[in-house]
């Protein structure tokens, strides 16, 4: 799905918003958290194993903004 989640040991939460037709994504680490919305393609992708990058983004940005990076 995205290789960074496993590579920094982020928890991951997701849920589904029917209202807004996206998925809510929360990854935690170290007590920081980021809430960030995927489209519905984007989140079908990467929940059938392809590779999601707008995620992969998303964590980039997450760990950038908490120097989490290791």
């Amino acid at each position: 799905m995205c290789p960074e989640i496993e590579r920094l040991t982020l928890a991951m939460n997701f849920v589904l918003d029917t209202e807004k037709d996206a998925s809510v994504v929360t990854p935690r680490r170290e007590g920081h958290e980021l809430t960030t919305h995927l489209e519905r393609r984007d989140a079908d992708d990467c929940m059938n194993g392809i590779t999601c990058v707008s995620l992969g983004v998303q964590i980039e940005q997450f760990m950038a903004n908490f120097e989490l990076r290791r």
